[in-house]
Protein backbone atom coordinates (compact mmCIF):
# COMPACT_ATOMS: atom_id res chain seq x y z
CA UNK A 1 0.00 0.00 0.00
CA UNK A 2 3.17 2.14 0.93
CA UNK A 3 4.69 1.93 -2.40
CA UNK A 4 0.83 2.84 -4.26
CA UNK A 5 0.29 6.04 -2.05
CA UNK A 6 3.57 7.13 -3.03
CA UNK A 7 2.87 6.45 -6.87
CA UNK A 8 -0.43 8.19 -6.47
CA UNK A 9 1.28 10.85 -4.12
CA UNK A 10 4.11 11.41 -7.63
CA UNK A 11 1.17 11.62 -9.41
CA UNK A 12 -0.82 14.59 -7.89
CA UNK A 13 2.35 16.99 -8.70
CA UNK A 14 2.59 15.84 -12.13
CA UNK A 15 0.86 18.58 -14.42
CA UNK A 16 0.20 22.24 -13.81
CA UNK A 17 -3.54 21.29 -12.03
CA UNK A 18 -2.07 21.47 -8.26
CA UNK A 19 -0.48 25.05 -8.24
CA UNK A 20 -2.78 26.69 -11.21
CA UNK A 21 -5.99 25.70 -8.68
CA UNK A 22 -4.18 26.69 -5.60
CA UNK A 23 -2.91 30.20 -7.59
CA UNK A 24 -6.71 30.79 -8.66
CA UNK A 25 -8.20 30.15 -5.25
CA UNK A 26 -5.68 32.88 -4.02
CA UNK A 27 -6.28 35.71 -6.47
CA UNK A 28 -10.17 35.46 -5.49
CA UNK A 29 -9.71 35.23 -2.37
CA UNK A 30 -7.30 38.32 -2.45
CA UNK A 31 -9.77 39.92 -4.72
CA UNK A 32 -12.25 39.64 -2.16
CA UNK A 33 -10.50 40.68 0.54
CA UNK A 34 -9.67 43.95 -1.18
CA UNK A 35 -13.17 44.99 -1.94
CA UNK A 36 -14.11 44.00 1.25
CA UNK A 37 -11.14 46.05 3.23
CA UNK A 38 -12.44 48.73 0.87
CA UNK A 39 -16.32 48.52 2.04
CA UNK A 40 -15.34 48.40 5.41
CA UNK A 41 -13.22 51.52 5.19
CA UNK A 42 -16.58 53.20 4.69
CA UNK A 43 -18.81 51.19 7.11
CA UNK A 44 -16.38 51.99 10.13
CA UNK A 45 -16.26 55.79 9.64
CA UNK A 46 -20.44 55.20 9.48
CA UNK A 47 -20.21 53.21 12.34
CA UNK A 48 -22.30 50.29 10.87
CA UNK A 49 -19.82 48.10 11.56
CA UNK A 50 -16.59 47.41 13.64
CA UNK A 51 -12.96 46.09 13.26
CA UNK A 52 -13.38 42.96 15.28
CA UNK A 53 -16.31 41.94 12.75
CA UNK A 54 -14.30 43.59 9.80
CA UNK A 55 -10.85 41.29 11.41
CA UNK A 56 -13.15 37.71 11.12
CA UNK A 57 -14.60 38.70 7.42
CA UNK A 58 -11.43 39.14 6.59
CA UNK A 59 -10.17 36.23 7.58
CA UNK A 60 -13.45 34.18 6.56
CA UNK A 61 -12.51 35.61 3.15
CA UNK A 62 -10.22 32.82 2.29
CA UNK A 63 -12.92 29.67 2.71
CA UNK A 64 -13.16 30.17 -1.28
CA UNK A 65 -9.95 27.46 -1.41
CA UNK A 66 -12.22 24.88 -0.32
CA UNK A 67 -13.97 24.73 -3.87
CA UNK A 68 -10.18 24.74 -5.42
CA UNK A 69 -9.12 21.91 -2.88
CA UNK A 70 -12.40 19.79 -4.21
CA UNK A 71 -11.89 20.73 -7.87
CA UNK A 72 -7.90 19.50 -7.54
CA UNK A 73 -8.92 16.52 -6.13
CA UNK A 74 -11.68 16.03 -8.61
CA UNK A 75 -8.69 16.20 -11.50
CA UNK A 76 -6.60 13.54 -9.46
CA UNK A 77 -9.70 10.95 -10.04
CA UNK A 78 -11.16 12.00 -13.55
CA UNK A 79 -7.81 12.70 -15.54
CA UNK A 80 -7.07 8.94 -15.36
CA UNK A 81 -10.61 7.71 -17.03
CA UNK A 82 -10.24 10.50 -19.30
CA UNK A 83 -6.21 9.39 -20.70
CA UNK A 84 -7.35 5.92 -20.23
CA UNK A 85 -4.73 5.28 -17.79
CA UNK A 86 -7.27 3.87 -15.18
CA UNK A 87 -6.72 0.56 -16.20
CA UNK A 88 -3.25 0.47 -15.79
CA UNK A 89 -3.37 2.14 -12.52
CA UNK A 90 -5.99 -0.68 -11.20
CA UNK A 91 -3.25 -3.44 -12.37
CA UNK A 92 -0.38 -1.66 -10.75
CA UNK A 93 -1.71 -1.03 -7.76
CA UNK A 94 -2.82 -4.52 -7.30
CA UNK A 95 -6.69 -4.07 -6.67
CA UNK A 96 -9.65 -1.37 -6.81
CA UNK A 97 -9.78 -1.14 -3.82
CA UNK A 98 -6.17 -0.21 -2.98
CA UNK A 99 -6.34 2.71 -5.95
CA UNK A 100 -9.54 4.19 -4.47
CA UNK A 101 -7.88 4.70 -1.02
CA UNK A 102 -4.82 5.52 -2.12
CA UNK A 103 -6.31 7.91 -4.07
CA UNK A 104 -8.40 9.06 -1.07
CA UNK A 105 -5.37 9.46 1.24
CA UNK A 106 -3.38 11.36 -0.87
CA UNK A 107 -6.38 13.89 -2.07
CA UNK A 108 -6.79 14.39 1.75
CA UNK A 109 -3.03 15.38 1.81
CA UNK A 110 -3.26 17.68 -1.07
CA UNK A 111 -6.43 19.17 0.84
CA UNK A 112 -4.11 19.20 4.02
CA UNK A 113 -1.42 21.30 2.24
CA UNK A 114 -4.34 23.79 0.78
CA UNK A 115 -5.72 24.27 4.18
CA UNK A 116 -2.33 24.95 5.29
CA UNK A 117 -2.12 27.63 2.46
CA UNK A 118 -5.76 28.94 3.40
CA UNK A 119 -5.49 29.59 6.91
CA UNK A 120 -1.60 30.91 6.44
CA UNK A 121 -2.97 33.63 4.21
CA UNK A 122 -6.29 34.25 6.12
CA UNK A 123 -4.26 34.91 9.11
CA UNK A 124 -1.83 37.58 7.35
CA UNK A 125 -4.60 39.40 5.49
CA UNK A 126 -6.19 41.57 8.38
CA UNK A 127 -2.49 42.38 9.29
CA UNK A 128 -1.95 43.50 5.53
CA UNK A 129 -4.95 45.50 4.59
CA UNK A 130 -6.37 47.11 7.95
CA UNK A 131 -3.39 49.47 7.92
CA UNK A 132 -4.02 50.95 4.83
CA UNK A 133 -7.27 52.10 6.38
CA UNK A 134 -6.03 53.22 9.47
CA UNK A 135 -6.84 50.39 11.93
CA UNK A 136 -5.21 47.87 13.64
CA UNK A 137 -6.64 44.22 13.65
CA UNK A 138 -8.39 43.12 17.09
CA UNK A 139 -7.85 39.17 16.97
CA UNK A 140 -10.68 37.88 19.00
CA UNK A 141 -11.53 34.53 19.80
CA UNK A 142 -14.31 33.86 17.34
CA UNK A 143 -11.48 35.08 14.76
CA UNK A 144 -9.41 32.01 15.79
CA UNK A 145 -12.56 29.57 15.29
CA UNK A 146 -13.25 31.41 12.25
CA UNK A 147 -9.53 30.80 10.34
CA UNK A 148 -9.83 26.87 12.13
CA UNK A 149 -13.25 26.78 10.05
CA UNK A 150 -11.49 27.88 6.92
CA UNK A 151 -8.69 25.76 7.33
CA UNK A 152 -11.29 22.26 8.03
CA UNK A 153 -13.74 23.00 4.70
CA UNK A 154 -10.27 23.77 2.87
CA UNK A 155 -9.26 20.02 4.31
CA UNK A 156 -12.05 18.78 3.91
CA UNK A 157 -13.41 20.15 0.37
CA UNK A 158 -10.06 17.61 -1.17
CA UNK A 159 -11.78 13.91 -0.11
CA UNK A 160 -15.12 15.09 -1.50
CA UNK A 161 -13.78 16.02 -4.91
CA UNK A 162 -12.30 13.12 -4.87
CA UNK A 163 -14.97 11.16 -4.20
CA UNK A 164 -17.45 13.67 -6.87
CA UNK A 165 -14.44 12.22 -9.32
CA UNK A 166 -14.68 8.52 -8.54
CA UNK A 167 -18.79 9.00 -8.84
CA UNK A 168 -18.88 10.55 -12.08
CA UNK A 169 -15.34 9.64 -14.13
CA UNK A 170 -15.49 12.61 -16.81
CA UNK A 171 -13.66 15.64 -15.79
CA UNK A 172 -16.38 17.85 -17.22
CA UNK A 173 -18.84 16.20 -15.46
CA UNK A 174 -16.74 16.23 -11.98
CA UNK A 175 -16.22 19.96 -11.93
CA UNK A 176 -19.01 21.39 -13.57
CA UNK A 177 -21.35 19.13 -10.63
CA UNK A 178 -18.95 21.05 -7.77
CA UNK A 179 -19.23 24.50 -9.72
CA UNK A 180 -23.07 23.97 -9.45
CA UNK A 181 -23.34 22.51 -6.11
CA UNK A 182 -21.36 25.31 -4.09
CA UNK A 183 -21.95 28.21 -6.26
CA UNK A 184 -25.46 27.95 -7.78
CA UNK A 185 -27.63 24.85 -6.12
CA UNK A 186 -26.58 24.70 -2.02
CA UNK A 187 -26.93 28.47 -2.06
CA UNK A 188 -30.48 28.75 -3.38
CA UNK A 189 -31.54 25.32 -1.87
CA UNK A 190 -30.87 27.72 1.31
CA UNK A 191 -33.66 30.23 0.01
CA UNK A 192 -35.64 28.57 -1.50
CA UNK A 193 -36.10 26.02 1.58
CA UNK A 194 -33.92 26.33 4.29
CA UNK A 195 -35.02 23.66 6.85
CA UNK A 196 -33.23 21.67 3.65
CA UNK A 197 -30.57 23.79 2.17
CA UNK A 198 -28.91 23.86 5.31
CA UNK A 199 -27.92 20.15 4.99
CA UNK A 200 -26.00 20.53 2.15
CA UNK A 201 -22.44 19.48 2.04
CA UNK A 202 -21.74 23.53 0.54
CA UNK A 203 -23.63 25.13 3.56
CA UNK A 204 -22.47 22.68 6.05
CA UNK A 205 -19.06 23.78 5.42
CA UNK A 206 -20.25 27.13 5.53
CA UNK A 207 -21.83 26.70 9.17
CA UNK A 208 -17.92 25.69 9.50
CA UNK A 209 -16.12 28.73 8.84
CA UNK A 210 -19.07 30.90 10.56
CA UNK A 211 -20.72 32.27 7.97
CA UNK A 212 -22.96 34.18 9.86
CA UNK A 213 -26.45 33.18 8.65
CA UNK A 214 -29.27 32.68 11.28
CA UNK A 215 -30.36 29.62 9.51
CA UNK A 216 -27.20 27.80 9.66
CA UNK A 217 -26.50 24.65 11.43
CA UNK A 218 -23.99 24.88 14.93
CA UNK A 219 -20.45 23.88 13.81
CA UNK A 220 -20.76 20.37 15.33
CA UNK A 221 -23.74 19.22 13.70
CA UNK A 222 -22.57 20.75 10.51
CA UNK A 223 -19.25 18.10 10.94
CA UNK A 224 -21.49 15.82 11.32
CA UNK A 225 -23.44 16.14 8.14
CA UNK A 226 -20.62 16.54 6.65
CA UNK A 227 -19.39 13.62 7.78
CA UNK A 228 -22.65 12.05 6.60
CA UNK A 229 -21.70 13.08 3.03
CA UNK A 230 -18.60 11.93 2.54
CA UNK A 231 -19.05 8.42 4.12
CA UNK A 232 -22.52 8.01 1.49
CA UNK A 233 -20.22 9.41 -1.13
CA UNK A 234 -17.68 7.17 -0.10
CA UNK A 235 -19.34 4.28 0.11
CA UNK A 236 -21.73 4.83 -3.14
CA UNK A 237 -18.39 5.95 -5.22
CA UNK A 238 -16.57 2.83 -4.39
CA UNK A 239 -19.52 0.53 -4.87
CA UNK A 240 -19.61 1.70 -8.28
CA UNK A 241 -15.65 1.35 -8.96
CA UNK A 242 -15.10 -1.90 -7.90
CA UNK A 243 -18.58 -3.27 -9.73
CA UNK A 244 -18.84 -1.27 -13.02
CA UNK A 245 -16.67 -1.58 -15.93
CA UNK A 246 -13.40 0.55 -15.82
CA UNK A 247 -12.37 0.32 -19.71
Amino acid sequence: MRDVTAAEWRKAWTGHAWWLLAAFGVFLSLLASVGFATQAEQQLADRQTDVAAVTDELVRSWFMLLLFSALFGAVLVTKEFGSGAISRSVLLSGGRDRLFAAKLLVGTAMGLLYGVLAAALAAATPFLFLPGIGQEPEWSGDTTLTLLGVFLVTVLGAPWGVLIGWLLRNQVAAVGTLLGLTLLVDESLLRLAPDIGRFTMTIAMSSVYRDGKPELLSAPVALLVIGAWLALAGYVSRRLFVTRDIS
